[in-house]
């Protein structure tokens, strides 16, 4: 049955990631929540449990491919299969071009885009055998319009729309999805401590007014995740308020 698919979420630990975690759960999904911080997942394993469900947490540092492939492996093995993977982890070293070291540049491609590459290989082994998968990759408005001081970010998350648009033409006979999500301003820990100004000048090119909330990614991530979607793939789904039409 459709609800006893392993959905596999990295990045699962806090903001958007734990949302997404949430509402695959109330959807009745099983899901395995990935993340580097074993304390941040111990607090996701008790979110889930007050809210009446039970989550299948790793911790793993998602740029050391090895250690990254064998948990999604036994994964997989352990529950006949990946049916949902939401390549949701994503880091940030902002600065501008002319500032930027290598390092910068090579860590958030690890992280954002690398990682989500070798996952949707481990992945697509068993979704092509089941004949079925949903990958839904978190990109950005950052990577569908570019943004000042963040190259490095913009890159990871437009390379994530061609990675998505390519293995959606790859497997699309066999009833494998891939879709990519760009959320604009959501409200996370990381953008709650901006200075009102910033947040003030941001609110004014966004077409609605205000900023969005992890849940309505979440629910985004959700509905391309379903059978429903079945016939939605190759897409770049903007949840933005309109910010990036």
């Amino acid at each position: 049955m459709a609800e006893k698919r392993l959905a596999v979420v990295t990045g699962a630990a806090r903001g958007i990631g734990r949302a997404i975690v949430l509402e695959l759960l109330e959807r009745g999904r099983l899901v395995a929540g990935i993340d580097i911080n074993s304390e941040q997942l111990d607090e996701l394993e008790k979110v889930v449990k007050e809210a009446g469900h039970t989550v299948i947490t790793k911790c793993v540092d998602i740029t050391r491919t090895d250690d990254f492939a064998h948990v999604l492996e036994s994964l997989a093995s352990e529950h006949g299969g990946i049916g949902i993977l939401v390549n949701n982890a994503g880091i940030t070293r902002d600065k501008l071009m002319m500032q930027m070291k290598d390092e910068d540049f090579d860590s958030v491609i690890n992280v954002n885009l690398r990682a989500a590459f070798m996952a949707t290989t481990v992945a697509l082994r068993s979704m092509i055998r089941n004949k079925f998968g949903r990958i839904v990759n978190m990109s950005s408005v950052a990577g569908v319009m570019g943004q000042a001081g963040s190259s490095n970010y913009a890159a990871s998350k437009a390379g994530l729309i061609g990675m998505t648009k390519s293995v959606a033409r790859e497997v699309g006979k066999k009833n494998v999805t891939a879709n990519c999500i760009a959320p604009g301003f959501i409200m996370t820990e990381m953008t709650a401590v901006l200075p009102d100004a910033v947040k003030n000048a941001a609110k004014q090119i966004i077409p609605v007014r205000r900023f969005g909330r992890v849940e309505d990614v979440a629910k985004a991530v959700a509905f391309l995740a379903s059978d429903e979607a079945g016939y939605i793939t190759g897409q770049v789904l903007c949840v933005d308020g309109g910010m990036a039409m």
